[in-house]
């Protein structure tokens, strides 16, 4: 069976950029934005059960699930601004929990 030789090629270059996200640049895929949800759940445990805060956290994780929504919905501009928001108010609440935290260490500790 002397004869032919068969040779196979793979090819190994992608066929193309896969198609762009609503209102990203062409051949670009725009960067996700960020929900910031955890941060948020994290800060609502926090700020209602260590610094008794009550719902200081509240805002920001519906603003981080809204941030969501819209980036499933594909509107990344409103998830960008929705998130944007939950970021500022997050970092409140932090900021919130440990002054609040702090204070009450320096009571505990420092009365005579």
């Amino acid at each position: 069976m002397a004869g032919k030789e068969q040779t196979v090629s793979i090819d190994l270059q992608p066929r193309g950029l896969p198609p762009p996200y609503p209102g990203a640049p062409q051949g670009f895929p725009a960067e996700q934005p960020r929900d910031f949800v955890l941060w948020s759940l994290f800060n609502v445990l926090l700020c209602q059960k260590l610094a008794c805060l009550g719902c200081l956290g509240f805002p920001a994780l519906v603003f981080s699930i809204k941030a969501q929504d819209w980036k499933v919905l594909g509107d990344l501009e409103g998830a960008r601004s929705y998130g944007t928001t939950a970021k500022v108010l997050n970092i409140i609440g932090s900021l919130l929990v440990v002054v609040a935290i702090a204070v009450v260490l320096l009571f505990f500790f420092l009365r005579p």
